[in-house]
């Protein structure tokens, strides 16, 4: 082993890759939540309990 420039770490280079797959999943997640449930984009309803009379 000569070329130490040219050694690739598989290890670091798997922990990259699984990281990017999970943020992709997790921004997959997130896309399909803020669809059905929006973040305060829109105006808030309140709901308030009727007032009993």
């Amino acid at each position: 082993m000569s070329n130490d420039e040219k050694l690739i770490d598989f290890a670091a280079e798997r922990d990259k890759r699984i990281h990017d797959l999970n943020d992709k999943r997790l921004n997959d997640m997130r896309q399909v939540f803020e669809q059905v449930l929006p973040l305060g984009k829109g105006k808030k309803k309140s709901k308030s309990k009727p007032k009993k009379r």
